[in-house]
């Protein structure tokens, strides 16, 4: 290595292309399988991944606004009204009008819907055990990371 060489900076290689591609292409066949995973894993509860996503979210953060839970889905209002129909459907949550607002309804999750995430939670670890566990500790946080920074 020169002088020279040091005090240049490092310039970033160019995108190949055909690699993110390549890479893109790996990375759908992966969430592939955890979609179809994911779908059989849930199958005896009835429930779709974007129920459970409801469900796990209404139990993380509590009590909230159909219109809360759909900012925090990220989702339009009417498909989130249509998530807690089928979750209300199962006895998962349950709606109640607002006390502060008449106008509103909040939803929650029941005692059997908090019964029914503890067995999934149950069912789901040695899954992704499964899948990930093929990486070690330190592939897997930095898969982490590196996802973190694809989702910002």
């Amino acid at each position: 290595m020169t002088p020279s060489d040091r005090d240049e900076p490092t310039q970033p290689e160019p995108a190949d292309p055909a690699g993110d591609e390549s890479l893109a292409e790996a990375l759908t066949a992966v969430a592939r399988q955890l979609r179809e995973r994911s779908a059989e894993t849930l199958a005896p509860w009835d429930i779709t991944p974007a129920h459970l996503r409801a469900l796990r979210t209404l139990a993380r953060h509590g009590t909230m606004r159909l219109s809360e839970l759909s900012d925090r889905l990220q989702i339009a209002p009417r498909t989130a009204t249509e998530v807690v129909d089928a979750l209300q459907a199962r006895d998962l949550v349950r709606r109640r009008a607002d006390p502060g607002d008449r106008r509103a309804v909040l939803v929650e999750v029941t005692e059997h819907g908090a019964d029914v995430l503890a067995e999934i939670r149950a069912t789901r670890g040695p899954e992704a055990g499964r899948i990930f566990g093929r990486l070690s500790p330190a592939e897997r946080a930095g898969l982490a990371r590196m996802l973190s920074k694809l989702r910002t």
